[in-house]
């Protein structure tokens, strides 16, 4: 046995049950966000729960299943349930009955012990629809301009029911069209010849010019609001004919609602659809989360403003940290006198490593958006004050702020790589006559080019993941546009962005409406995580072909 100690043998044990242990939490850990978070976009099927209070009083409910647990007698009677004495523990339900306009919630707590056995009717539909959460209720009838044009015993009620939802869709996407391109792209001509004329009035020309640019001035902005006019006028024809068709649904309390197609987006009836058109649901409600905006105060809908925004604040980052990490690196490695001043600053950059996130914020809104984006706006945007252009959080700023805190893993990552590179290297370049210069950017540079990418690699894992900083110079809760769009210039650095790791937070913790945010909270963790994966994957690649390349060349 002391031999074996010896050996070194059971601390080789001891790493490998420690990584086979960290592997398995981060397995469980992610396997975990996933069931919680993806689950979440399975139709699953509506239950009819009748229910028999203590009073013999009979009622009816229709929902979706969350969850249950069971909790002793004593807690259930403190939330205002009448629990027979003999009960020790009980067991409750947690149910989604959505039709939040109706009774003013979407999940309540029933307990089991009043209920008899759950129906699992085929004509039970869930409407999802663009506000107030799902409606789950009975279908009643289709209708048209206040007219019933078809009934659930009619043949061709699905058809028609489908044929009006496809209708309503293909008149929301033109509306969405028109509003955010073309009446969009007006609005921001008529707001440019707006800050024009402001110019005018700033810097006087002479009178001649002064009239000539008035005059195009005048004549922009008329043959615009001319433009507007005849889109106003398709716009609201749209809207109107968004109200042609209604469907008159019936709740578990017996109360007919009428639901105008122009809030529905999809109306299912998960009790007679297959494993197979269930699964075809969950793949469309999966894309459509990753593809469509936020709704309900990013309880529903979407991410995709918070994907884009999180890829294109690190690829932005990415753009500003390289160069200066590399270039800061390559100065104190092979330019810098080895001294006490040397010594100081490669102490201050690894200490600056540990520096607090928030701290970096603060920096960024004081020196960044204020003081750099005020005196922008000073010298360029005038036409634009008392509205700040770059004197206010945004996405440049954002991506300068994590570019700073990210600065110290790049610088030190890249020294690494250049101490690494062997002397007789350096020695034979000089030797075969080149001069430093081109030994250091033509021969160690290159070679030291994989320890730079390591650099990147966690400067976008650490950057793509922060959030304190984030909230403080360009991060929100919701953002109108996105920063990359079809309007001159095109990319947009002053606008504010959606961010993944602000989303988790803001759902998680500042929503109104806990049990609908909380699955959303774990699929959104999983999406952020599954994007930290792909952006690092990407760079690992880029430097596994470089070192391939690089290794190629010397041998």
């Amino acid at each position: 046995m002391k031999q074996w100690f010896k050996s070194g043998s059971p601390w080789i044990w001891l790493n490998a049950g420690a990584v086979s242990l960290c592997m398995i939490m981060v397995v469980g850990l992610i396997g975990l966000i996933a069931i919680r978070g993806f689950g979440h976009f399975w139709p699953a099927d509506v239950a009819q729960i009748t229910m028999v209070g203590a009073d013999g009083q009979r009622r009816e409910l229709i929902g979706e299943l969350v969850r249950s647990q069971t909790v002793p007698a004593a807690v259930a009677r403190d939330s205002g349930e009448v629990v027979p004495e003999s009960e020790e523990l009980v067991v409750r339900h947690l149910i989604k009955v959505g039709n939040r306009d109706q009774t003013g919630q979407d999940f309540v707590w029933h307990l089991d012990l009043y209920m008899e056995p759950w129906q699992y009717p085929d004509n039970i539909f869930v409407v999802e629809r663009r506000e107030w959460g799902n409606f789950y209720g009975t279908p009643v009838a289709l209708l048209q301009d206040g007219n019933v044009v078809s009934t659930p015993s009619d043949d061709a009620f699905w058809s028609s029911l489908q044929a009006a939802i496809d209708r309503s869709l293909q008149i929301y996407d033109r509306i969405h069209e028109l509003e955010r391109g073309e009446i969009g792209r007006i609005n921001t001509a008529l707001e440019r010849l707006r800050l024009d004329e402001r110019t005018l009035e700033l810097n006087p020309l002479s009178p001649e010019m002064e009239a000539l640019e008035r005059a195009r001035i005048a004549t922009g902005r008329s043959q615009l609001e001319a433009e507007y006019a005849l889109l106003r006028q398709e716009l609201d024809a749209l809207y109107d004919s968004t109200e042609r068709d209604t469907l008159r649904m019936q709740t578990s309390q017996g109360n007919e609602v009428n639901i105008s197609f122009a809030h529905i987006m999809r109306v299912t009836a998960p009790n007679t659809m297959s494993v197979f058109q269930k699964s075809v649901q969950y793949v469309e409600r999966l894309w459509e989360f990753m593809t469509d905006e936020p709704r309900e105060a990013n309880t529903e809908g979407g991410i995709f403003p918070a994907i884009f925004g999180t890829v294109t604040m690190v690829m932005v980052m990415s753009i500003i940290v390289t160069p200066f990490g590399i270039l800061a690196a390559i100065y104190l490695r092979e330019y810098a006198k080895q001294g006490t001043m040397t010594r100081i600053i490669r102490i201050s950059v690894y200490n600056l490593a540990g520096v607090p996130s928030i701290v970096y914020g603060v920096f960024g809104l004081g020196f960044f958006v204020y003081f750099l984006g005020g005196n922008i706006d000073q010298l360029f945007y005038e036409a634009s004050l008392p509205a700040p252009t770059f004197g206010t959080p945004g996405l440049f700023w954002a991506s300068l702020t994590l570019a700073l805190l990210t600065l110290p893993i790049v610088i030190v990552s890249t020294e690494e790589g250049l101490s690494r590179i062997p002397s007789t290297i350096r020695q034979g370049s000089l030797a075969l006559g080149a001069t430093k210069s081109e030994t250091l950017w033509k021969v160690i540079v290159p070679l030291a080019t994989p320890a730079m990418m390591t650099g990147l690699i966690l400067a976008i894992a650490r950057a793509a993941g922060e959030v304190a900083p984030l909230m403080l110079v360009g991060v929100v809760k919701l953002a109108p546009t996105l920063p990359i769009d079809g309007t001159f210039p095109f990319i947009h650095l002053e606008r504010k962005i959606m961010h993944l790791g602000f989303h988790i937070y803001d759902v998680g913790f500042q929503s109104p409406n806990v049990e609908a945010a909380r699955p959303l909270v774990y699929a959104t963790a999983l999406i952020l995580v599954m994007l930290i994966v792909i952006l690092n994957l990407t760079a690992i690649s880029i430097r596994n072909h470089l070192r391939e390349r690089y290794r190629s060349a010397g041998d």
